[in-house]
C-alpha cells in the first residue's frame, strides 16, 4: 500500500497489523480488516502472516540443507555446499566453546536456530512496500512479512527452548535436584533452621532468575527486530516527502539495510548462543 494515499499514522499502523484470522463478536470466523477486528478476535486469533512466513522460511532451511546434505561430495565442494559446510562448521565451533557436555540434540538445535532465526531476520530487508503490495492485489489486507516482529513468534520459539531447558534439567539432575537448585541457592547455611528459613528467599530469586531466561530471550529479538522494521517503515514515508527528502531517505535506506545486515546477523547468533548455554545450564549438576 503506497504511503502517498495514507496518512504518516495510517500508513505505520498498516505495516504494523498482522493478517489475523479468528472469530468475530458475531461468532463467525474470517479475517481481520482493522486493527480494532484483530483486537476483539482476542487471544485465540492466529497471526496468518507470521505463521505462514516463519514455516515457509523452516521450509526453506530444510529443502536447501537437506539438498546439500544428499548431494554432498568428497570431491571439490560446489558453492551451494562450501556456503552450508560453513555454517555448519561455524555453528559446532561455537557449541564445542559453549556445551561441555554429550547431548546429540544441542548441535542440530543450534543449527536450526542460527539458521531459523536469520531467515526470518533477514526478511526485514526486503522493501516494506515490496509483498504488501503484491498481495493487495489479490485482496490480503494485512501483511507483516518479518515473523521475529511478531512476539508471538519470539516467545514461542524462547518457550519452546525453556520447555527444552526444564526437561534436560530434570533428566539430569532429577526431581529433587532441580528442586533443590531452586530453593538451596544463593544463599546456603549449615543450621537446618536456617537452611528452612532460607528457602522462600532462596525459590523467589531464583524463580525469577529462572522465568526471565524465556523472557529475556524473546523480547531481545523482538525488540531489536521491531525498532529496525520501524526504522524501515520511517524512512519509506521520507521518500514521499519531496524530492530532496526523497533523495536523502533513499540513501539512508541503503546506509541503514547495510547497517541493518550486522543486527539480523547478531540477532540470530545471540539467540543460538543463549540456547546453547541454557543447554548447559541444563546439564550441569555441580550442585
Amino acid at each position: 500500500m503506497a504511503a502517498g494515499t495514507l496518512t504518516s499514522t495510517e500508513y505505520i499502523r498498516h505495516h504494523l497489523s498482522n493478517l489475523t484470522y479468528g472469530r468475530h463478536p458475531d461468532g463467525s470466523w474470517g479475517m481481520a480488516h482493522s486493527a480494532e477486528e484483530a483486537k476483539e478476535m482476542g487471544f485465540m486469533a492466529v497471526h496468518v502472516d507470521s505463521m505462514f512466513w516463519s514455516i515457509f522460511l523452516a521450509a526453506v532451511f530444510l529443502f536447501f540443507f537437506g539438498r546439500v546434505a544428499k548431494n554432498i561430495s568428497a570431491g571439490v565442494p560446489g558453492k551451494m555446499q562450501n556456503f552450508v559446510e560453513w555454517i555448519v562448521e561455524f555453528v559446532d565451533d561455537n557449541v564445542k566453546d559453549s556445551f561441555t557436555h554429550k547431548n546429540k540434540l544441542v548441535g542440530p538445535l543450534a543449527l536450526t536456530v542460527f539458521a531459523w532465526v536469520f531467515l526470518m531476520n533477514i526478511m526485514d530487508l526486503v522493501p516494506v512496500d515490496l509483498i504488501p503490495w503484491v498481495l493487495e492485489k489479490f485482496g490480503v489486507h494485512f501483511q507483516k512479512v518479518v515473523p521475529s516482529t511478531d512476539p508471538n513468534v519470539t516467545f514461542a520459539m524462547a518457550l519452546s527452548i525453556f520447555a527444552l531447558m526444564l526437561f534436560f534439567s530434570i533428566k539430569n539432575k532429577g526431581v529433587g535436584g532441580f528442586t533443590g537448585e531452586l530453593t538451596l541457592h544463593p544463599f546456603e547455611a549449615k543450621n537446618i533452621f536456617v537452611k528452612i528459613l532460607l528457602i522462600p528467599i532462596n525459590f523467589f530469586l531464583e524463580f525469577v532468575s529462572l522465568i526471565s531466561k524465556p523472557i529475556s530471550l524473546a523480547l531481545r529479538l523482538f525488540g531489536n527486530m521491531y525498532a529496525g522494521e520501524m526504522i524501515f517503515i520511517l524512512i519509506a514515508l521520507m521518500l514521499t516527502a519531496g524530492p530532496v527528502i526523497g533523495i536523502f531517505g533513499g540513501g539512508l535506506q541503503l546506509v541503514w539495510a547495510i547497517f541493518h545486515i550486522l543486527i539480523v546477523v547478531l540477532q540470530a547468533f545471540i539467540f543460538m548462543t543463549l540456547t546453547v548455554v541454557y543447554m548447559e545450564m541444563a546439564h550441569q549438576t555441580d550442585h
